[in-house]
Order: C-alpha cells, then structure tokens, then sequence
C-alpha cells in the first residue's frame, strides 16, 4: 500500500454532489477567486515579453532573467513573514495589502525605462504575491458555502487558470507594447481589490501568533530538509525551461511564445490536479517522485541536445508542465507530511529554502547562454534536476519513514491553504 492511499487530501476530484453546488457560492468567494487567477498570472506573465523586453531596454539575456530572481526571491524570504502578518492582523487586511502591492509594483514596473527598475519592481510585486497567496484560500474556506473540498477546488482552479493564462496574457497584451501585460495586471488587480473590499466581511486575526524563527527550527527535521534541497535542485531546472525557453525561439513572434507556455501551464494544472492524486495512490509518493523527478532531468537534456531545433524545444516546454504538475503536488503532499511541526510552519520552511534558492536558476542558465552556448542552459537545468533525484534517493529511508510516521487522516482549513500554498509554480 502506497504511503498517501488513506490520506483524502489527495482526492481532490469533486463528487457528483460537488458539482452540482459548487459554483453556488457567495459573491466574496467569487472576489477572492477572481483576484488568485490575476495574482497566479504573474508567474508566466513576462515568458513571451523576456525577448522584447531585452531588445526594447538594451539587457542582456541575463539581466532580463533576473525579473524571475527577484520576484521569487522575494516572495520566498516573504513566505516567512507572511504567517506573523496574518496571525496579527487577519485575512482580509493581509489580502488587500497583498493587492495593493501588486498594483503599485506592478503599474511601475510597466513605466520604467530601464532593465533595473523592472527588475526593482518586480521584487515589489513578489513581496505583495506572497502576502497576497499566502490567505486566499483559508479566506475561501471560511466564505465559501460548502465544504472545504470545494473551497479547494475552486482555489486549484484559479491557480490552474491563472498559471495557464498568464503567458497567453502576456502575449497579447505584449505584442502592443512590452509595458502592456504590467498595466493590464494593474488594472485587473485594481478591479479584484475593489471587490475584495467590498464583497468580503472582515476576517479578525484568529490562532497562535508566530514567530519568524519556527521555520527555521522546522529544518531540523531530516525529512524536510531533504524534500526543501531537493525543491531547490528542481526549481531550478523549472525557472532555467522558464528564462532559457524563449531565448531558444528565436523565430517565435510573442504570441507564438505565449502559446507554447499556455500548453505548459494548461498540463501542469491539469496533471497537479488529477493525474498526481492518481500516480501517488498506485505507486507511492516517494518512489512516483523519484521517477518524475528522473524523467524531467531528461526532458531537459532532450531540450539540450536539441536546443538549435525549435520543435523538440516546444515539445520539451509542454511536456515539461504536465512532469512538474505531479512534481509539486507530490513534493507539497511529502512536505506535509515529513515534519512533526505544524503545516504552516512545515509550508514556510520549505517555501522559504525552495523559493531562495530555485531563484538563482534563471540567472546562471542565460549566463551560460551567454558565455557558453544556448545547449548549456538545459544542461546546467537537467544536471541540477538529477542532483535532486539523486538527494532524494539517498534520503528514500528517511522520507519513507517519517511519511509513514505521520500520516495525517485529515487537514483543517489552515492546512490545505498551506498544501496548496506550496504547490505555486
């Protein structure tokens, strides 16, 4: 029996009695899923603009990269504080500070002249992302009619939406001017934090306060230090296809970008949702994980060996979405699970080291473009991939036993926005 087959958490496919009601839901819920398909736009939204935004502002490959490493440097070293801010001040306060950082950031980032100041703001936005994401789904939960296996459905919706539209957004605001994606997200987030304001009551701070020091104490746990290197090891192969991927199109028009990365984002959502669940109950989290992990280290050297040819680079990107839409949930249910602490402080742990450190994967990749060869980007990516099959599979014992040693029959509310917290990119 595979180590995630009682747990629940991972049937996330809706019963016949859930989709008959879930869509009857009150206007707030509806607010707060409107404003996470915006806010999980950003992630893909600057794939299809990276080459404009290079040749309009006179940046090396490099230096456009570095709108991946800010943003989520940020929002990973936020992902600490986050839990503090809204144990203090409650949900709704945390969501509409989120919102409005996203909107100043975002509306700067599209009228600055120079690479730095993108790069500048784009951290901004990360910081507003994370205390943004970090509530939304405990605010769905306690507004949402219903059970909290909807509220979580609805919430992987959105993210899903979001993750797969951002690139195609990107690409149509982006053939009008490179600017114009940052605007757009201006204007819908100004939009989204107007109904947030109104729709949703207030939301006071409830729970234990705590400290920004429990994540790093939740790392003296083996089993999560060892998932968190090996989230590092993939993330940065994933944010290397994300920077390094357009740069290999060069024939590619910005919409011909943007519909490359929305079939990358459509089967990451598709498989984070559905397929995980499934290929966890056969086969085991770690032993499924092992092998997924395997398999996008070679979808990325496929990438390296066939950088020079446009079709094997498409297909690598697209393939790649539905490998990491297992990867996440599968890394996020093991996360979970490997620590005797509390999820949230399990979830800020691993977000923290995983974030911080998948965000220097963009700038060496195009480095290396740069300095070496457009090949070597995909093989730093799949070296560091493998790395992190091979950290996995020294630490199999490890993880095995502390999954089996705490294997939650069910999550609170707090719990799942955590789970899905983590599962982001």
């Amino acid at each position: 029996m595979s180590d995630s087959a009682t747990d629940p958490a991972t049937s996330t496919g809706p019963s016949p009695a859930t989709k008959q009601s879930i869509l009857k839901q009150p206007r707030a819920v509806w607010a707060v899923a409107f404003a996470c398909v915006i806010a999980f736009m950003g992630i893909g939204l600057v794939d299809p603009i990276l080459k404009e935004i290079a040749a309009e502002l006179e940046a090396t490959p490099s230096q456009v990269s570095l709108l991946f490493t800010s943003y989520m440097a940020v929002m990973g070293v936020s992902m600490l504080i986050t839990g503090v801010i809204s144990s203090r001040i409650g949900a709704k306060r945390t969501l509409l500070a989120g919102l409005a950082l996203i909107i100043v950031f975002s509306a700067l980032a599209g009228m600055s002249d120079s690479v730095g100041a993108v790069i500048g703001f784009r951290a901004g936005w990360g910081l507003g992302n994370a205390l943004f994401v970090a509530t939304a789904l405990s605010t769905i939960v306690s507004a949402a009619t219903g059970s909290v296996a909807q509220a979580i459905i609805l919430f992987e919706a959105a993210l899903g939406l979001g993750i797969a539209a951002g690139p195609l957004v990107g690409g149509f605001l982006g053939e009008h001017s490179w600017r114009a994606p940052f605007f757009g997200v201006a204007g819908l987030m100004c939009l989204a934090l107007v109904a947030t304001a109104f729709l949703l009551p207030k939301t006071p701070a409830t729970g234990r306060r705590t400290s920004i020091l429990d994540p790093f104490r939740a790392l003296r746990h083996r089993a999560l230090l060892i998932l968190a290197l090996v989230a590092i090891c993939y993330n940065i192969g994933f944010f290397t296809l994300m920077a390094a991927g357009p740069f290999a199109l060069p024939s590619f028009d910005i919409m011909q970008v943007g519909w490359t990365f929305f079939g990358w984002g459509i089967l990451l959502a598709i498989t984070s949702v559905w397929v995980a669940p499934l290929v966890q109950r056969v086969f085991g989290t770690v032993p499924c994980l092992v092998g997924v992990l395997a398999l996008f280290a070679l979808d990325l050297a496929m990438m390296a060996l066939g950088a020079m040819h446009e079709p094997v680079v498409v297909l690598g990107i697209v393939a790649a979405g539905a490998l990491l839409g297992i990867t996440n949930t599968l890394v996020t249910e093991a996360v979970m699970g490997s620590a005797p602490v509390e999820r949230p402080v399990a979830s800020a742990a691993y977000s923290f080291v995983r974030f911080t450190g998948g965000a220097v994967g963009p700038y060496v990749a195009l480095k290396l473009a740069e300095n070496v060869d457009l090949h070597a980007p995909f093989w730093f990516g799949a070296a560091s991939v493998a790395l992190g099959v091979v950290l996995l599979a020294c630490g199999y014992r490890v993880v095995t036993r502390a999954l089996h040693g705490e294997a939650p029959t069910a999550r609170s509310a707090e719990e799942a926005e955590d789970l899905a917290l983590a599962d982001l990119d």
